[in-house]
């Protein structure tokens, strides 16, 4: 055993060091930055403030009230989610341009850039330069957000799918408890530290784009869209070691005949196909969902909960940090469960105790117990992390084949990003309103998403991306039209336990005379 990977009974494949470290490596790099990236303008808000209003007095010879340095710090906090918004739309373009892995290596370079923005903004007096720094790096994050799931779920064998795809999730709270880690008093949150605390993303970068590109490109990309047969089985070898790849390259070569065109199809051929029409519809859901359930409320107001609940201010970054361990705890709970139990559990579990704490929220507010609202918080926090922060990225790419999965992420991307943005925005208003009854809008979207979940999705564990498509094409009426269904015939010979890189490939097309 020693690291290498055996086959077992029914083609399940251990955990090779190649696959682990590809999915840490690509992780810590991209989706680690979204999580600081959240959680790092928090601590040092005042001090950023104070900047905007001495560089405007020096400019103007007049300092700025309130209401304008907030609107001024809400555009620096806002515009990452812009960016983000943009940068998913750029994700099926780059991903059959560049390949998954290319992508990641080539957006590195935004991350460099917004951190040399950010770090130098105070010594050219320009918040400007922070305010396109953060709007870079939304941009780095809306198309990595995408990329790494996308790329973990092509590269990993169907029985570790699940626990790869949410390698990313433990990443994301790890960032966000590193920022509030470094943002501690003790630390770098100090008014003389906030640039370099705000430039730190180019260290976890840094790392990425000396190791990663040594990783191969991801199997399938390279053989259904690329045909490059040779990268493919080199890509594979690497990832499964001495196992008998035939088997895993005749699997693509079935998900390959089983698609129409091997052409990527863009959004409007994606929402237009009634062959995907109820896994387009699950992602809508499931990816509104995940952020319209009340989770950026909390993670916003969570300082303001902790001070009502009578908690002293200076204890409260500590109190926040607390709820940071739970975080990363959570999402490690989440991925090391989910091919034992499924998907589906911990969609269902994970909503349904979100929106229980949200009407304990609802309650504790009315009856004025305090310390229930903070239970109540670490619960939703909990909730969100063990499934709904991850399982919808990982059920992207399992529901689309190879064709359509870079639309799909374009979809699942914009939506998530015009949610998290439309709460940010919206959330104020709702609160002012509505008052405590504002959690209860959560509590009823966090159940209908856990009841759509529990009534349409089928369970995908260790199901192939055919085997899936195939589920999903009996309840879009098209499994017959499947069946019959035209594409590519790959002929591959073993050679002493591989794939012989002989191949030929006969396409037949009835558009082809």
């Amino acid at each position: 055993q020693s690291g290498k990977l055996l086959l077992l009974p029914g083609r399940f494949y251990s955990l090779t060091p190649s696959l682990l470290a590809v999915a840490f490596l690509s992780s810590f790099g991209s989706s680690m930055l979204y999580g600081y990236n959240l959680a790092v303008v928090n601590s040092p808000a005042q001090y950023i403030k104070q900047f905007y209003n001495q560089t405007i007095v020096a400019r103007n010879g007049t300092s700025q009230n309130d209401e304008a340095l907030t609107l001024f710090y809400s555009v620096t906090v806002s515009v990452f989610a812009i960016g983000g918004m943009i940068g998913s739309l750029m994700v099926g373009m780059l991903v059959t341009r560049f390949g998954r892995k290319g992508t990641l290596v080539r957006i590195t370079y935004l991350v460099f850039i917004a951190g040399a923005l950010m770090g130098f903004s105070r010594m050219f007096a320009s918040p400007e330069m922070i305010i396109t720094g953060r709007f870079i790096t939304g941009l780095h994050s809306g198309i990595s957000l995408s990329v790494v799931p996308m790329y973990l779920g092509e590269i990993a064998p169907k029985n570790l799918r699940g626990f790869l795809g949410l390698v990313p999730s433990i990443f994301i709270c790890l960032g966000v408890f590193v920022a509030q880690i470094l943002g501690l008093h003790e630390l770098l949150g100090k008014e003389e530290h906030w640039p370099l605390f705000l430039s730190l993303v180019v260290i976890p970068t840094t790392i990425q784009l000396m190791l990663l590109p040594w990783f191969p490109e991801s199997p399938r990309y390279l053989l259904i869209e690329k045909k490059n047969v040779h990268a493919t089985i080199t890509a594979l070898k690497w990832y499964r070691s001495k196992v008998n790849i035939q088997a895993e390259i005749e699997e693509m070569q079935e998900e390959q005949r089983s698609m129409s065109s091997v052409e990527t199809v863009s959004v409007i051929g994606l929402l237009r196909d009634r062959s995907v029409r109820w896994q387009v519809i699950t992602v809508v859901v499931v990816n509104i969902g995940m952020q319209l359930s009340g989770i950026d409320a909390i993670w916003f107001y969570t300082n303001a909960i902790f001070e009502n609940a009578g908690i002293p201010l200076p204890e409260i970054q500590y109190t926040t940090v607390g709820t940071g361990a739970i975080e990363v705890i959570a999402g490690c709970i989440g991925c090391f469960t989910i091919e034992r139990l499924g998907r589906k559990p911990l969609m269902i579990g994970g909503f349904t105790f979100m929106g229980i704490c949200c009407a304990g929220i609802t309650l504790s507010l009315l009856f004025q117990v305090h310390y229930i609202s903070v239970a109540c918080v670490v619960g939703i926090i909990a909730g969100f992390c063990i499934g709904p922060a991850g399982v919808p990225f990982l059920m992207t790419a399992e529901l689309f084949k190879q064709s359509h999965r870079p639309a799909a992420y374009i979809v699942a991307g914009c939506l998530n990003w015009m949610s998290n943005f439309t709460v940010g925005f919206v959330f104020p208003f709702l609160q002012m309103s509505a008052g405590a009854y504002c959690y209860l809008v959560f509590f009823g979207v966090c159940m209908a998403v856990a009841v759509y979940v529990f009534f349409i999705i089928p369970e995908t564990k260790n199901k192939t991306f055919v085997e899936i498509s195939q589920m999903f094409a009996a309840m879009n009426g098209t499994l017959e039209e499947e069946s019959t269904e035209l594409g590519h015939n790959l002929k591959l010979t073993k050679m002493n336990g591989y794939g012989s890189e002989r191949v030929s490939f006969v396409i037949h097309s009835e558009n082809t005379e």
